[in-house]
């Protein structure tokens, strides 16, 4: 399909989409710690998210009604997105945040019952179920929305739809990676762009770890200068309260740089959501992939029982086959025989004729679905991370204002000692 009209139906789905969102508001309002016992019977510690909806008409007329309830944890949310992928593997499905902290600077815990970290993954989870319930194409799954208002039998509903059984496995993926002839171009340069994705983000946060660990100790070191100004004005009469004002201005820069960099931690999420993204862009170009490969296999499965016929019917053997030395070393067949594995295998290639013609229909609807969506997703990213690295140079420039402001304070100090 032309990309110029690809672009446009991607266009049209977004602006006819987005159902879900105009009748539903949600979020994910709490995180709550619990105890229990495992499929194992084994006593677990665990975290579970509030998910609150509310009708938009109701909103949009003026009232508030009291929102419905249920709680979730992220082991359901995992399954949730485990069966988006499997029943639409033509759509780069949003990710969920990291179930343990990564790229984290020394100071910020990596405990995953760290009341921090349990805030950050409940936006997270929230602006995963945002995400699926803006697109145009998940915003009306059934299972979607049972996930948002059944707390109980939702499971049994999703498991119902026998989506595991339909899951590729990894070694079938992987074997189409390697010997898939002739794949789409686009896709082979998406899957590439994918890898750089990934990589280029996890560059980038591991620097903004470092640049966190030394902004923290550069930011604390000031404390130093508070103290010693503090102490130093116990001893000076005239330079007293000017040492002193200073030592509080020092002091008051140290203690801020906490706030600055749990402001951080918010743009380093929306990094994080893209290197996670690339995973679910690679899965659908593995899924282009194995369409592409299993319908190669079936046209070579088909040639090869045509040339079978062909061989059967003309009696000249072409290639090497055991069969043809048996002929040979005992005789020919009897003409029932050969009448009957001539009638087998057209009955074979009039099924291998239709499975060739539905592997070209399915993978010609999963390049033109995949290719609709990941301009969606370009366009999406494009947007998100400009709006990023935006704000996140914007706070980077206060910061460094308010250092400017605090030694301009404290050479008024010095001033009028």
């Amino acid at each position: 399909m032309n990309t110029l009209v690809c672009l446009l139906q991607s266009r049209k789905m977004v602006e006819e989409g987005s159902t879900l969102m105009r009748r539903m508001e949600i979020c994910v309002a709490e995180a709550e710690k619990r105890s229990g016992k495992n499929a194992v019977s084994m006593q677990e510690t665990f975290t579970v998210y509030l998910i609150e909806t509310r009708p938009m008409d109701a909103v949009a007329e003026g009232h508030n009604p009291a929102p419905d309830c249920l709680w979730r944890r992220y082991s359901e949310f995992e399954l949730l997105r485990n069966y988006l992928i499997v029943t639409y593997p033509y759509i780069v499905v949003p990710p969920l945040p990291e179930k343990r902290a990564e790229f984290v600077w020394h100071k910020l815990s990596a405990d995953n019952m760290d009341p921090d970290f349990v805030e950050r993954r409940r936006v997270g989870l929230e602006n995963f179920l945002l995400r699926v319930a803006s697109h145009p194409v998940l915003c009306n799954d059934k299972i979607l929305c049972y996930f948002l208002t059944e707390e109980h039998g939702w499971k049994e509903a999703v498991y119902e739809t026998g989506f595991q059984a339909k899951a590729d496995s990894r070694l079938r993926a992987l074997s189409a990676t390697f010997r898939v002839r002739n794949p789409d171009k686009c896709f082979m340069e998406m899957k590439h762009y994918s890898d750089e994705l990934q990589s280029h983000t996890s560059q980038l946060l591991r620097a903004r770890a470092r640049v966190a660990d030394r902004l923290y100790g550069v930011f604390k070191v000031h404390g130093n200068y508070g103290r010693v100004f503090s102490e130093w004005s116990a001893i000076e009469k005239e330079m007293g309260d000017g040492l002193q004002s200073a030592g509080h201005h020092m002091d008051a820069y140290a203690a801020s740089i906490d706030d600055i960099l749990e402001e951080e931690e918010h743009y380093a999420d929306q990094l994080k959501e893209y290197l996670f993204y690339a995973e679910a862009l690679r899965a659908v170009c593995r899924k282009h992939e194995l369409t592409q490969f299993e319908l190669e296999m079936a046209s070579q499965d088909l040639i090869s029982k045509k040339q079978q016929r062909e061989e059967l019917a003309t009696g000249i053997v072409r290639t090497f086959s055991f069969k043809g030395m048996t002929n040979k070393l005992f005789g020919q067949e009897a003409p029932e025989q050969r009448e009957a594995r001539l009638k087998l295998l057209e009955d074979l290639i009039a099924e291998g004729e239709e499975t060739v013609k539905e592997k070209t229909i399915e993978r010609a609807e999963h390049v033109e679905k995949a290719w609709v969506d990941i301009q969606r997703f370009k366009e999406q990213k494009d947007k998100d991370l400009r709006e990023a690295l935006i704000n996140y140079a914007v706070m980077q420039i206060s910061m460094c204002k308010k250092g400017i402001q605090v030694w301009s304070n404290a050479k008024e100090c010095f001033l009028k000692m």
